[in-house]
């Protein structure tokens, strides 16, 4: 079942109202209560001395969008993103962009620059009311939180466990038996903290030994059976470099950075609530040993993105990534931010969309036709118009010469680059010829007509747009019958914007190019890269739900005013739809479009 899009309305003047939901009602609360009223802020991460020293904070919450760098982010993550910066604006508050680069196997400063330059395309920035800037590594956190780990210890809230990874997993239990103590979670205080020291000295291999919360083996959530809090991993770190061979987990790493930037609000999805318990544990511990300053951050859950013909796991989008399914983390058929730039969609739409979906606590999927309205909705006004022959056949004018006195004759033609600009809006006009020869779409004629057919067959008149009115006489066809040419004669004195334009009535105007001056581009037609709207849900192999028709390249004729488009630039191909000038392959030589969305949603029609 798809979700209904709440859409925002109006108060009674032009300031529009955003629909409310439980975030902002919990955000409008905790501010009309005081809760963070006299929160101080040290001016940059810190422990709870360092922000006491501080003064109070001029932000009245503090966000965070705290992606991971092991992959480009997804539209999922342009979900949160929006959910995180725009609670922040919205409500006073700064967003801290923190990279939570705990896991050094993974990670690669390849991602961190993707990420910072995505976050940025969407139109959000990091700055606090002062200007200093909030982009943190909780890399650097890494000496704080083995101080962390070591209070837990000495507070004989932590050991060192070295079970096998299949004894702690045998003995973790299940949700119908409890786990079983560890051999090794009655070790003295001392011990642990010798323990610890030799892993993070690098006295113990990889998988040797594992650093555990000690809470509750029998606890019903199972999460808070003495969780893994740090492991040992010889690997270079991204931005640490070897400093460190523990590094921790992310269930410990998490509220912990949380509370070293102060954050007042975590927000993450519906997957992290049953870890919200032992969330709550760590800061209480941490806060009572004086490590982290009051009030302590809260978490809250929302229900992640469930977009259909898409999937959203890193991993399996790497997989199509490394196996070349698609060219590459920005193919437009990719989920991916980065792919959705190339696609042609812009942040204004992005932004849209993850407004009208709303944030709620419900599993419910949101159909991509969502997407491509809001995508419609910001470039109907903006985008250029432009026509554009994708199938093309030729069409003759056989009496051109009679008619204008020469074969050569090319006739100038116009029409406005928006056909409804806004008040006050210049719109350049589009110039292009119209000569004995031209281009039209292959689908525009037929020998015989089906019923209801308007366009061009023997003995029937349309109207070439911004042109003449023309009158079909006829084909010519290959040897195998295939029709290489259309023929037709064109009516004088019937040319769009004269006083003979309404002098001949006919159903139907088709676009065309004139041969004279139409310009040879490569457009490549994208569809949904899934024929499966949950391609991902219930154990389904996403692999064997490729679209096979998910690409197809044509080499087209344009319309000569294209040739000063610029990568990035976006145009109204008439009646296909929203084309975008290719991010990297296209040059003014060797125009390359991709096709965005249709001009109505027609998948699956």
């Amino acid at each position: 079942m798809n979700a209904p899009a709440p859409s925002a309305s109006h108060n009674g003047s032009d300031e529009v109202v955003k629909p409310t939901n439980f975030l902002r009602q919990i955000i409008a609360s905790d501010l009309e209560k005081g809760s963070y009223a006299q929160r101080h802020w040290g001016g940059t991460p810190g422990d709870a001395q360092h922000h006491q020293q501080g003064p109070v904070d001029q932000a009245k919450i503090r966000t965070r969008f705290p992606p991971e760098p092991n992959g480009y982010l997804h539209v999922g993550h342009a979900k949160a993103i929006c959910l995180n910066f725009g609670l922040a604006r919205d409500f006073g508050g700064v967003c801290h962009l923190r990279f939570d680069d705990t896991n050094p196997e993974k990670e690669d400063q390849e991602y961190v620059d993707g990420i910072i330059d995505a976050v940025r395309w969407l139109g959000f920035d990091w700055k606090d009311p002062s200007g200093e800037q909030n982009l943190y590594y909780a890399s650097n956190y890494f000496g704080f939180m083995h101080r962390c780990a070591v209070y837990l210890i000495e507070q004989g809230l932590a050991y060192v466990d070295e079970q096998s990874a299949d004894e702690m997993r045998a003995n973790r239990g299940d949700f119908t038996r409890p786990g079983l103590n560890s051999p090794f979670r009655d070790r003295s205080v001392a011990e642990n903290l010798q323990r610890f020291a030799d892993m993070k000295e690098g006295k113990l291999p990889d998988g040797a030994a594992v650093l555990r919360a000690k809470i509750d083996m029998a606890a019903p959530n199972i999460n808070l059976r003495d969780p893994a809090i740090y492991r040992v991993r010889h690997a270079e770190h991204h931005n640490t470099g070897n400093q460190w061979c523990i590094y921790p987990m992310y269930t410990f790493a998490h509220p912990i950075e949380d509370a070293y930037e102060h954050i007042t609000h975590s927000i993450c999805t519906l997957e992290f609530e049953d870890q919200r318990p032992f969330y709550d544990w760590l800061l209480d511990h941490l806060r009572t040993g004086g490590l982290i300053d009051a009030p302590q951050p809260r978490q809250y859950e929302f229900s992640r993105l469930n977009l259909t013909y898409v999937i959203t796991s890193k991993r399996k989008l790497k997989h199509l990534v490394d196996n070349q399914l698609v060219s590459g983390w920005d193919d437009p058929r990719m989920p991916t931010v980065v792919g959705l730039r190339r696609r042609g969609y812009t942040p204004a739409s992005i932004r849209n969309f993850c407004e009208r979906i709303g944030v709620t606590k419900d599993y419910a999927w949101i159909d991509y036709a969502t997407l491509d309205g809001c995508l419609r909705e910001d470039l109907e006004n903006q985008a250029y118009r432009a026509m554009v022959v994708l199938e093309p056949v030729k069409l003759e004018l056989s009496n051109w010469a009679e008619v204008f006195g020469s074969a050569d004759h090319l006739e100038a033609c116009s029409l406005p680059a928006l056909p409804h600009p806004a008040e006050g809006q210049t719109v350049p006009e589009r110039h292009f010829s119209l000569g004995r020869e031209v281009w039209i779409e292959r689908e525009d004629f037929a020998e015989v007509p089906p019923k209801g057919y308007k366009r061009l067959f023997p003995g029937n008149k349309v109207r070439l747009k911004g042109g003449y009115v023309i009158e079909c006489t006829g084909c010519e066809k290959d040897a195998d019958g295939v029709i290489t040419k259309v023929l037709a004669t064109v009516v004088p004195d019937t040319k769009s914007g004269t006083p003979g334009a309404d002098s001949v009535k006919v159903k139907a105007a088709i676009t065309w190019v004139g041969v004279a001056d139409g310009v040879t581009a490569e457009v490549r037609i994208y569809d949904r890269l899934f024929t499966d709207p949950q391609p991902d849900a219930g154990g389904k192999d996403f692999l064997t739900l490729l679209n096979p028709d998910s690409l197809k390249v044509v080499t087209a004729y344009v319309e000569p005013s294209l040739q000063s488009a610029q990568p990035d630039d976006k145009f109204q191909f008439e009646r296909f739809g929203y084309f975008v000038a290719d991010r990297h392959d296209h040059r003014s030589d060797k125009p390359v479009f991709n096709k965005i969305t249709g001009l109505k949603d027609s998948w699956g029609k």
